[in-house]
């Protein structure tokens, strides 16, 4: 009777080492998995995020040229109305042209470091 139990003990211990066995195999497997799974990650998100920037800071510059083109537009317009106005003209245009222009240098500024860094 002894020796019956201690064969059914050691076919038990048997089947949990092997159980145990498994659940490892599997653990570092998935493991290993998940760090590549990561590496993955973090490559696609640095790639994503600098298409982000080079379009955000690409519509700004779009944006910021247009809004040039459009007060450099009026202004001469307004010139050619009222050529003894010039002056008055010029002054007035001036402040938001050096605004737009500011906030193109700023996008392609946020892009170069986007990608630099």
């Amino acid at each position: 009777m002894n020796i019956i139990n201690n064969n059914k003990e050691k076919h038990k211990m048997l089947r949990i080492r092997a159980i145990i066995l498994g659940v490892l195999t599997v653990a570092v497997s998935m493991a290993a998995e998940a760090s590549e799974a990561v590496q993955v990650a973090t490559a696609a998100s640095k790639g994503s995020g600098l298409l982000g920037a080079s379009i955000g800071a690409g519509l700004v510059v779009l944006g910021a040229g247009l809004g040039i083109g459009l007060l450099a537009f009026a202004a001469a317009n307004a010139t050619a109305r009222q050529p003894e106005a010039a002056a008055d003209i010029r002054a007035t245009v001036n402040l938001p042209l050096f605004l737009l222009e500011g906030v193109g240098i700023i996008a392609l500024v946020v892009c170069i470091l986007a990608v630099v860094l």
